[in-house]
């Protein structure tokens, strides 16, 4: 994980954001504790608002929003929702921004393994389970999968298709732009094409998706977030995490993307037959003869 460690902000909030509020109160604008107590008393509705909308719910200007946000000590309004995410999540400070170089080595991994916990914990809450439902019927479904992803979403591609015997059918994952391209351009109906992007705006997977649709095969988007790429996929699974990849390289997003396939992977066994559950521990017995003292 890539940390930058900076000096730390001037208003930097005590432990969260409401916190940081509460003990702001006092010394706010009495246009800036309008916003205030309406964040306070309901503080979920603004996760995903607007600063107009939060304006019109407060019956302040927009720049009041944005005013009372740095009064908090929150670097704009985005910032302000990432920190409440945080505070709504498991109660810890949005750790990252808080990193400072005169941390210790301690307090940095503390830090970070809060910030773990809770972003993994704030995607599980986020996940719809009607789609995940969804997912494993088609993958459980599937006479073959191929698994598809550049740079960290790479990774997780290769971590799926090393669970194969999990699924139980044929799994690929190239992580090659060419060998994508043909891999998806051989595939099939009865396969499934599983896209792996944290911004779901890769062009590249676009253009696979596209190109495994006109094949007839399915297309499962496991997205971090809502791009434009969901629009070329048949189902599609987010898994949303408070990942800051304009500053870290998203290992966050990567680990919740591997929980998501450890899911997956684990409903589709449970689901197959008893001959599977009988061949799947033969398989792991003779695994354990590569270990030291285990069973040969």
């Amino acid at each position: 994980m890539d940390i930058k460690l900076t000096d730390p902000p001037r208003n930097a909030p005590p432990a969260d954001i409401l916190t940081a509020i509460r003990q702001a109160m006092p010394d706010l604008r009495r246009s800036d504790r309008k916003v205030a107590e309406l964040v306070l008393a309901d503080p979920s509705r603004f996760l995903s608002a607007t600063v107009a909308g939060t304006a019109d719910l407060a019956q302040v200007s927009q720049p009041t929003v944005i005013r009372f946000c740095t009064a908090v000590g929150c670097d704009g309004f985005n910032d302000f929702k990432l920190r409440l995410a945080h505070s709504l999540a498991l109660g810890t400070p949005a750790t990252h921004s808080a990193i400072s170089g005169s941390d210790t080595l301690q307090v940095i991994a503390g830090k970070i393994f809060d910030y773990t916990i809770t972003s993994l914990d704030w995607a599980r809450n986020r996940l719809d389970n009607a789609r995940l439902a969804e997912a494993v019927e088609l993958i459980g479904a599937a006479r073959r999968l191929e698994f598809f992803g550049f740079g960290a979403s790479g990774i997780v591609a290769q971590d799926a298709q090393q669970k194969f015997p999990l699924f139980d059918v044929p799994c690929g994952a190239e992580r090659d732009l060419h060998q994508m391209t043909m891999q998806a351009g051989m595939m099939r109906e009865g396969d499934v094409a599983v896209v792996i992007s944290n911004t779901g705006q890769t062009q590249a997977l676009i253009e696979v998706a596209t190109l495994a649709r006109r094949t007839g095969a399915r297309v499962l988007g496991l997205l971090g977030n809502d791009g434009p790429l969901a629009a070329h996929c048949d189902t599609v699974l987010l898994v949303e995490t408070l990942d800051n990849t304009d500053a870290y390289t998203p290992t966050i997003s990567r680990l919740a993307a591997l929980v998501t396939i450890d899911i997956l992977s684990t409903a589709i066994a449970l689901r197959r037959d008893g001959d599977h559950a009988a061949r799947f521990k033969q398989m792991k017995r003779h695994l354990a003869g590569f270990r030291a003292g285990g069973p040969m």
